[in-house]
């Protein structure tokens, strides 16, 4: 359990659930009117810390320099919303919405906040008891009554005692606004700061396709072929032997093969040429807009006259 000691140590500091995953960054504790007891942590979750959400801080371990808690990562961001602005304090039944997301028993919680409740009654008249949330307590010590709701309430019990410095505050209380009302005089001023970055995600995907297509091609080639032609020569002394060689009259028959050409059509498949797809990336500037939150401080005083204070009037100003 994480102590009021150590709460210097918890805030922004990183916070991881138990398989070691980081969840966020520790923005606020939250302390138990009744117990005085830190009871809850906001983290700060999703890109740039723009979610917050609680998680219980009884069972908390301070591991170096990080929180560690019992729930996982998913679990945490699962978390009920709850509006952390509304007063720096949780109502009854947005307690009762995250004790039952978690698995903590209500009845167990409100047990536990009787004993420690009777315990500091019992320490008697002039102590402050264990929480000292609201503040100091008058003669008869602080002690933590139930309201109507059934909630939590925090309420100054001694006889001639006072309700604390805080103004008799209910609810939760917000450990930074605790330590700003306690000790010394000064209040501590903080802002937020917008810190971007980028996140690299799938924009479309890009892929090389080989399909096959049928193209006709023309192309003109020279063919030959033979044709009969009859030649006839006249009777010579050169050719005169060889015309006579055979009988005087007779039929007689002389065949000769004709040849021709026809276009023959092969294919034939050649490499000729490698595509591949690269990347190549493109910066280009995008202007990103955001708000922060911002604590202003400021002071007011009172003055009045002689004739005003016999009168009862006062004229209030703003510093």
């Amino acid at each position: 359990m994480i102590t009021r000691e150590e709460i210097a140590n918890v805030l922004d500091q990183p916070v991881y659930d138990g398989d070691g995953n980081k969840i966020g960054d520790a923005k606020h504790v939250f302390f138990d009117d009744m117990t005085g007891r830190p009871e809850w942590v906001s983290v700060k979750t999703g890109m740039f810390g723009s979610t917050e959400s609680f998680v219980p801080i009884r069972d908390a371990a301070l591991v170096q320099d990080h929180l560690e808690v019992p729930y996982g990562k998913d679990q945490v961001k699962g978390a009920p919303s709850v509006d952390v602005d509304a007063g720096g304090h949780l109502s009854e039944t947005e307690e009762h919405r995250l004790y039952d997301y978690y698995g903590i028993n209500w009845d167990s919680v409100l047990s536990e906040a009787e004993r420690t409740d009777d315990d500091r009654f019992a320490a008697g008249p002039g102590t402050a008891g264990a929480a000292g949330a609201a503040g100091a307590a008058g003669a008869a010590g602080v002690a933590g009554t139930r309201g109507e709701a059934g909630g939590k309430d925090l309420r100054g019990a001694g006889a001639g005692g006072t309700a604390g410095t805080a103004g008799g505050m209910t609810g939760r209380q917000d450990a930074m606004e605790h330590e700003a009302m306690r000790g010394d005089q000064a209040m501590t001023r903080s802002e937020e700061q917008m810190h971007i970055g980028v996140e690299r995600h799938e924009s479309g995907r890009a892929r090389l396709r080989k399909y096959v297509v049928t193209e006709e091609v023309q192309q003109t080639v020279p063919v030959t072929h033979e044709e009969v032609r009859v030649v006839r020569e006249p009777i010579t002394d050169a050719n005169r032997d060889e015309a006579m060689a055979g009988p005087e009259i007779s039929e007689a028959e002389h065949e000769v093969t004709l040849h021709a050409e026809r276009p023959v059509v092969e294919t034939e498949t050649v490499p000729v040429e490698r595509v591949r797809m690269t990347t190549e990336e493109l910066t280009e500037n995008e202007t990103v807009r955001g708000q922060v939150r911002k604590e202003r401080i400021e002071a007011e005083t009172e003055s009045f006259t002689e004739d005003e204070m016999r009168r009862g009037d006062k004229r209030r100003g703003r510093e």
